[in-house]
């Protein structure tokens, strides 16, 4: 037997991820009960959330907990760790992959939407790490994965994503921070950045405008845009003992984007 064996392994670990009733949540929660750790996913959709629960453990035969929060309310992500740990425990791996978006001009952005976008970006991503950081510290171990996005270091001049994208690099700059804060706690804080991924949510959007997306894809090297599964492995590694010397680092699932200029 190797002592590589276990690398990748999840194996007793108890895993939250937040906005798992989601394209991106959806997967990396899959992919983290194949791999062996007792998952928890989170959000404000308790049907989506059990539909998604069934899926995972009719493929992989491990339990799923859901729970509800809406990450915009302090106090709805107070309670989700005191229930959480209450049912489960203290959590190991946390995945902050809430999200939301509106797309407006700067010039024509309501106020009333770049709050809310600001919300659950960033401030909801921000009161995650730091109430389930508390249990982390105390048994000096954790891993935090944030889900930001390409958009945070390739702008738009279609000038269509500003509270998005500035919300998604409060979240690049928040995951530096908070790696080194947490080291000297064994707690490791990585970010996985996608490009345009096609979830449920987006596949009618691009059937209705293929033509904008044949675009999109064009400038991709490696000629598509993101699938939600591209996120799995990089999750995996980042949750793993594969990365216990990496903190405050960023992967990209982009198909080469980034090495565009």
């Amino acid at each position: 037997m190797s002592k590589f064996d276990d690398l990748f392994s999840l194996k007793g670990k108890k895993a939250m991820v937040i906005g798992g009733g989601g394209g991106i949540g959806r997967a990396i929660a899959h992919g983290f009960s194949a791999f062996g750790a007792d998952v928890c996913i989170a959000s404000r959709n308790l049907a989506g959330l059990q539909e998604v629960a069934a899926e995972i453990e009719a493929d992989t035969g491990n339990k799923v907990r859901c729970f509800t929060v809406d990450v915009a309310d302090e106090q709805s992500i107070i309670d989700l760790v005191s229930k959480t740990k209450e049912e489960v425990g203290t959590i190991d791996i946390l995945v902050n992959s809430q999200g939301y978006n509106k797309k407006y001009s700067t010039i024509d952005c309501p106020i009333e939407e770049w709050d809310k976008i600001y919300a659950v970006n960033i401030r909801g991503v921000m009161i995650c790490c730091r109430e389930f950081g508390k249990g982390m510290i105390e048994q000096n171990y954790g891993r935090v994965i944030n889900i930001g996005s390409i958009g945070a270091k390739r702008h738009s001049v279609s000038g269509v994503s500003g509270a998005y994208s500035s919300s998604k690099g409060a979240v690049a700059s928040f995951t530096t921070q908070l790696a080194a804060e947490w080291a000297k706690y064994n707690i490791t804080v990585n970010g996985v950045c996608p490009i345009l991924t096609l979830t449920k949510m987006m596949e009618p959007i691009k059937a209705k405008d293929p033509e904008h997306f044949a675009k999109i894809e064009s400038r991709v090297p490696m000629g598509r845009i993101g699938l939600p599964e591209d996120t799995v492995g990089m999750s995996i590694f980042f949750a793993s003992e594969a990365s216990k010397f990496v903190t405050g680092q960023f992967l990209y699932p982009d198909g080469g984007l980034m090495l565009l200029q």
